[in-house]
């Protein structure tokens, strides 16, 4: 009897995991597995790279290749994106750059120009042909007047690279000039832009965004700036996100006073109705707002602030990513959290640093625009497999959780990745509900990077994995719950006195000062404002009753159902309605992980056995 190889391969946000089985007849033996990184967005063409390097692997453990595989099954993927859009919200103070960002009704023509600001009567007394200009035009000019002006300018050789007009004539002079150049319009405060210094100006074309001025290295290009300046300008560009046109003007130190950016408000835009919520009245407010709004069906950020910034740079990747409109794309999720930011003191000698309020916010999109039938073609081509999309994936996760020794349905689900925390539950009745909440792993890890200021995401990540211990001297350590652990080999002197982090193979010392209470409680925290939070919203969602009591049994999925203190944080706070959770354990051996992959193999199976 002919042996036949399934590869399940399940495209996650954060990884892709692989389940290999082998079938002789009614028999079916599990071979092995893997997992990897996802490579790009979920459901895009960018995961063919690292499912092949899955596969590649997976084959490789028991000495054997992809062309030997007869199918591979990927899961029907969406691509949802909740680690793109994740930031901390609060006030950001700017100063050496003088900026005009707005949405004018009627900017003119598009692209770039750098010049040095002039006023048009200026440039008529004095103009020099060599010299790129970006033309100042207030209110009492005639549109007319000024594009016989700009025209005339031209046949003299004189260089106009952009125009800053205070009336919204911008298409109206654009139309009538011989050169064309970008034009902003409808800047009321024209009296307030410097004149003689450097200045860039972008004018997208209809229906795009800037690109250049809102990039901290577009900045640094035009600008000509060190490492250190590109920094303190990353602000000026971030807050220029998703507008339509700009102008950035660079002035020395202390010529231009600070410029607040504020935090913003942002829109939930429900089926009932709108609620406009400012960012500064924290977490709880904007969390409050789903029970007014009713299903949620998009977000809204103010312009020209930090929160417009994010969710317009949100919608901007992914439009690049789906070939959509971003305008057309709608945000289907949005978590908040409060949070504290370490602030520098103006005027301080040592670094001294104060806690401010902010709010983290984690947002998501789901798109079908992307067909996964797509992905799952140009795979077949690059391996020479026969490649099949498999069934929803909640299905295949429910198909998988069920292997777990002691589970039955009716089963809930939560399904705790990186990026997104999702929920299904199946009933006796095999009817199947699903949500996809953003906020996940990496938004822990966000929120420890930023209260601790370690601006360093790779050590968040292992603070978040791992427990603490300090050392107490070069033979033993004080761990979190107050105990001592001794070793019979020393540490590292460099790591004497220091918080540490208790990896598998080694410690990692801190480079802050913190107590080790201190990191441990944020650490915990950001845990429990995530994932707890999320379980419940998510447990509300799939049930038809919205009434968490109704359960009996949670069975948690995904790599942060693996950490250390999450599921019995969930686990602590499910016991408060009588219900049992704990993480899965796929097939008996590979605990929370693989689920998926199992499902995708399993109903293959199936429909081999219903046929037969």
């Amino acid at each position: 009897m002919s042996k036949q190889l399934i590869a399940g391969v399940d495209i996650g946000n954060s990884s892709t995991e692989v389940a290999i089985v082998e079938v002789c007849g009614n028999e079916a033996v599990f071979l092995t597995q893997h997992l990897v990184p996802t490579t790009g967005i979920k459901g895009t063409v960018t995961n063919i790279k690292g499912i092949k390097s899955c596969l590649q692997l997976a084959m490789s453990k028991i000495n054997r290749t992809i062309s030997e595989i007869n199918i591979v099954r990927i899961n029907d993927a969406v691509p949802v994106i909740g680690d793109l859009a994740m930031d901390v919200i609060s006030e950001t103070i700017i100063t050496e750059s003088s900026m005009i960002g707005h949405n004018p009704d009627t900017p003119g023509g598009e692209g770039i120009g750098i010049g040095q600001t002039i006023l048009i009567e200026q440039l008529l007394q004095h103009a020099e042909e060599n010299k790129p200009y970006i033309v100042v035009v207030s209110k009492k000019f005639d549109y007319e007047w000024v594009a016989y002006q700009f025209n005339k300018f031209e046949r003299q050789g004189i260089q106009i690279k952009g125009v800053i007009v205070q009336k919204d004539d911008g298409v109206l002079i654009h139309n009538r000039l011989q050169m064309k150049v970008p034009i902003v319009d409808e800047v009321a405060m024209i009296d307030k832009v410097p004149i003689g210094k450097k200045a860039a100006i972008e004018v997208a074309p209809p229906g795009h965004v800037i690109r250049m001025l809102s990039n901290p290295y577009g900045l640094s290009t035009v600008f000509d700036l060190t490492p250190d300046e590109t920094k303190q300008v990353a602000p000026v560009a971030k807050s220029l996100v998703g507008n339509r046109s700009a102008v950035v003007i660079r002035t020395p130190a202390g010529q231009i006073a600070e410029r607040k950016i504020e935090s913003g408000s942002v829109t939930m835009v429900g089926n009932r109705m709108s609620v406009k919520v400012d960012v500064n009245d924290g977490a709880d407010e904007i969390m409050g707002s789903y029970k007014k709004i009713g299903v949620l069906n998009d977000v809204q950020g103010e312009q020209g602030t930090n929160a417009g910034a994010m969710l317009n740079g949100l919608r901007q990747d992914l439009a690049e990513v789906t070939d959509q409109n971003m305008h057309e794309i709608r945000i289907t999720d949005l978590l908040a959290v409060d949070t504290k930011i370490p602030s520098s003191i103006r005027g301080a000698l040592a670094g001294e640093i104060t806690m401010e309020s902010g709010v983290g916010l984690a947002s998501m999109v789901q798109t079908k625009k992307t067909s996964i039938q797509t992905v799952s073609s140009l795979l077949e081509e690059e391996l020479g497999v026969s490649v099949e999309v498999g069934g929803i994936e909640a299905e295949m996760a429910i198909a998988g959780a069920l292997t777990t020794p002691g589970t039955e349905r009716p089963i809930v689900i939560l399904d705790m990745g990186g990026g997104s925390t999702d929920a299904a539950t199946n009933d006796e009745n095999g009817m199947i509900q699903t949500v996809h909440l953003a906020g996940a792993g990496d938004m822990v890890t966000l929120l420890i990077n930023t209260e601790l200021s370690l601006h360093d995401l790779e050590l968040a990540e292992k603070i978040k994995k791992y427990p603490l211990g300090k050392l107490q001297s070069l033979y033993h350590m004080q761990l979190e719950d107050g105990t001592y652990l001794f070793s019979e080999e020393s540490h590292p002197p460099e790591a004497f006195g220091k918080v540490v982090i208790r990896e598998e193979k080694g410690i990692t010392p801190l480079p802050i000062r913190h107590s080790l209470e201190k990191i441990r409680t944020i650490r915990r925290e950001a845990k429990r404002k995530v994932f707890v939070t999320n379980a419940i919203r998510a447990l509300e969602q799939v049930l038809p009753t919205h009434n968490i009591r109704h359960i009996s049994f949670v069975v948690m999925l995904g790599g942060s159902a693996l950490d250390f203190e999450i599921p019995e944080m969930i686990n602590d706070e499910l016991s408060k309605y009588g219900i049992v959770a704990g993480f899965a354990n796929i097939r008996g051996t590979e605990g929370p992980r693989n689920a998926v992959a199992t499902g995708l193999v399993l109903s293959t199976l199936k429909r081999r056995n219903d046929r037969i």
